[in-house]
């Protein structure tokens, strides 16, 4: 797949997962419209959409379609989406800036913020739960552990507990696997298990991919913290220097943080070798995510 075809297909499954997103906010009366508002603020502003499109591309990897694909797509951007509302709070990381936009606790208020994040999180299991799929005790299971104790918000904690501390190399790769790399890793594991059962030996050749992958695209991340600016970023750059985190250039330097990225780069694309030519979109992705700008 080239990259202009590459481009074209995420601007589509953007378009797609958008779409899909937005019609949870169609026909409704909402007994809290203020509440409502905020959920939209937080999730239909903009982003890049990475997590739906693992879904997407995974998926179509294997044989589903898009249809089947839709609703988990969407249940990953919802944990997401209700993710950063949490983590931008005072209480965590106090950000202003979110895509570009004012966070929703600036937008609104930090007591509608909170309950934002609650409600786009029900919201993602109401989503999947929705969904007539044959393997979806599975599904919600992939979710519901990736973003609880053991994945997202256990990974949360460890950052908190990290600041201003002198964590190694290995223990900031444990932290980032779970506050990061599970979400990622479920969204492509999800895309896979739509799919074909869990046995299929591909499904484990796509988790080995993401688990790297994830680790990269949060290595990238760190290093955009130190060279990007917040237009381009959409949020405050030189946020994680600032609070005293500890980051992979911290430890690694800017140009060993980028070697190491590279490196789970390399290792995400040589565990796709079982999908053969299906791949390719998910090789191309890749790419992309340690080579982006924002």
């Amino acid at each position: 797949m080239s990259t202009d075809s590459l481009s074209a297909t995420l601007a589509v499954d953007r378009a797609r997962v958008d779409a899909f997103l937005a019609r949870a906010f169609e026909q409704r009366q909402p007994p809290t419209p203020r509440l409502e508002a905020a959920m939209r603020h937080a999730l239909l502003v903009g982003g890049k959409r990475l997590r739906p499109l693992l879904v997407y591309l995974a998926g179509r990897s294997l044989g589903a379609s898009d249809e089947a694909l839709d609703a988990p797509a969407a249940a990953v951007e919802l944990i997401h989406a209700y993710s950063l509302v949490h983590d931008d709070l005072p209480a965590m990381d106090d950000d202003d800036l979110r895509r570009g936009q004012p966070t929703v606790h600036r937008a609104f208020d930090e007591a509608t913020a909170i309950l934002a994040g609650d409600a786009l999180q029900s919201l993602a299991f109401e989503v999947l739960a929705r969904a007539a799929h044959p393997r979806l005790p599975a599904l919600i299971l992939t979710l519901a552990v990736a973003a609880g104790r053991d994945g997202m918000v256990g990974g949360q904690a460890l950052d908190l507990a990290a600041v201003g501390g002198h964590p190694d190399v290995e223990a900031l790769a444990t932290m980032h696997a779970h506050k990061t790399g599970a979400l990622i890793c479920a969204a492509v594991r999800m895309g896979a298990l739509t799919a074909v059962p869990e046995q299929d030996p591909r499904v484990a050749a796509l988790d080995r991919y993401a688990e790297a992958l994830g680790l990269a695209f949060q290595i990238h991340d760190d290093v955009l913290d130190v060279i990007g600016d917040t237009q381009t970023l959409g949020k405050a750059s030189g946020a994680d220097a600032a609070r005293d985190k500890p980051t992979y250039p911290a430890l690694l330097g800017l140009e060993g943080a980028r070697r190491r990225a590279q490196e789970l780069t390399d290792e995400a694309l040589a565990a796709l070798a079982p999908l053969g030519e299906a791949g390719d979109p998910l090789a191309q992705l890749a790419r992309y995510m340690i080579e982006r700008d924002h």
